[in-house]
């Protein structure tokens, strides 16, 4: 009977999500790059750099295709893997034409960040302190790792102009090659759109904000207007907690996907494992009612109807656990689409939903063993 009775109570969480009327499962959010290339003299691109020697020359060269005068400052954060001599290296190549029409040259100011303040999270250091070279109207914030194809800088702000956002996010698209990316990269977006519904997001009348930190374009007045990064300085999760703030002051946001938005970041089953742990907790407000709440509600819509369907208790069971994985299938499809996976693919969400559960249940021990957070050669204590 508990088992039939949550297969029953899948299925309806599934059609929950399939009928609600902001659609969160969807990936109707869309922006794709143009064919302008306009003058980006109004705009200043600003990317904290830490260990990123692999990624960062390629991200670089790809603002080469946006348009004439664009502006980028890097900060160097305490890098020690040759990023500071390589982004030298870029800056001298930067000022020269290239030569082929396709491309501008740039003005490249990297950076020498200084050693981490307490009670700041790295990258908003590192933006703070970039933030200080600003003098452009708008800024793009810009991870290290993402590769924006040509014309995606006007697309962005072509929409910005649209919405009147004055901050508009977009949610790179992860690298899908390997398996473990297969696996895991997919859920990653659904279970972020589920937690925090762009139609909601992009919405003045809803209190819901949201923000994708490896893209976000934001006015420089109203990032001043906040006080810099300095209100958010110890976030972890820092893109969504910035686009609270804005909203929060009756500033309009905007998020969406975007196929024009590339990460170049490779990720194995532990970089996953090490990224989704970083935050999950923090996600949950370290608090342990709602973990053993997320535990709950993750079991009951992931593993029950699997259990229903393979046990099959009663007739019931079973099919109430198909239908469950039928309409969690249809509720996948959509990035799984996005992704370019085949439809099978959806099958497996629950595998990848039980991942995700350890990857919480790790960062929550590790919060109780006095650890916050570790990333990038960094922990963060609970103190911080």
């Amino acid at each position: 009977m508990i088992l039939t009775a949550a297969a029953c109570a899948a299925l309806a969480g599934w059609l929950a999500v399939l009928l609600l009327p902001w659609q969160p499962h969807c990936t109707r959010e869309r922006l794709e790059a143009g064919a302008e290339r306009p003058d980006l003299g109004n705009l200043t691109v600003l990317i904290p750099a830490r260990n990123e020697a692999a990624v960062i020359e390629r991200t670089l060269t790809a603002l080469t295709y946006q348009g004439p005068n664009l502006d980028v400052v890097v900060v160097d954060d305490e890098s020690t893997d040759g990023t500071d001599a390589l982004l030298r290296e870029c800056s001298a190549r930067a000022a020269a034409p290239s030569g082929s029409d396709d491309t501008f040259a740039l003005t490249l100011r990297p950076l020498a960040g200084r050693p981490r303040r307490a009670g700041w999270s790295g990258k908003l250091w590192a933006l703070e302190q970039g933030l200080a070279a600003v003098e452009r109207p708008r800024v793009l914030l810009l991870d290290a790792d993402i590769e924006l194809a040509p014309g995606t800088i006007a697309a962005l702000l072509d929409r910005a102009r649209e919405t009147g956002a004055d901050l508009t996010s977009i949610m790179a698209t992860l690298r899908c090659v390997t398996f473990a990316e297969r696996l895991l990269a997919p859920p990653f977006v659904l279970f972020f759109k589920l937690l925090y519904p762009f139609a909601l997001a992009n919405s003045r009348r809803h209190r819901m904000a949201a923000a994708a930190g490896g893209c976000i374009l934001v006015t420089t007045a109203a990032l001043r207007e906040l006080g810099g990064f300095a209100p958010l300085a110890g976030a972890l999760i820092d893109d969504c907690t910035l686009a609270a703030a804005l909203k929060k002051r009756g500033h309009g946001t905007w998020i969406g996907l975007s196929r024009s938005v590339r990460s170049l970041r490779a990720y194995t089953f532990a970089d996953f494992w090490r990224m989704v742990s970083r935050t999950a907790f923090t996600q949950l407000r370290y608090s342990t009612g709602l973990l053993l709440g997320t535990t709950g509600a993750m079991a009951v819509l992931f593993v029950a109807p699997v259990g229903a369907l393979v046990a099959a208790p009663t007739d019931l069971a079973a099919a109430a656990g198909a239908a469950a994985l039928a309409a969690m299938a249809l509720a996948y499809r959509h990035v799984v689409r996005f992704y370019g996976l085949p439809a099978l693919w959806t099958l497996t969400l629950p595998v990848a939903a039980v991942l995700f559960l350890g990857m919480t249940w790790d960062s929550a021990i590790s919060y109780w063993r006095g650890v916050r957070a570790r990333w990038k050669d960094r922990a963060y204590d609970v103190t911080e």
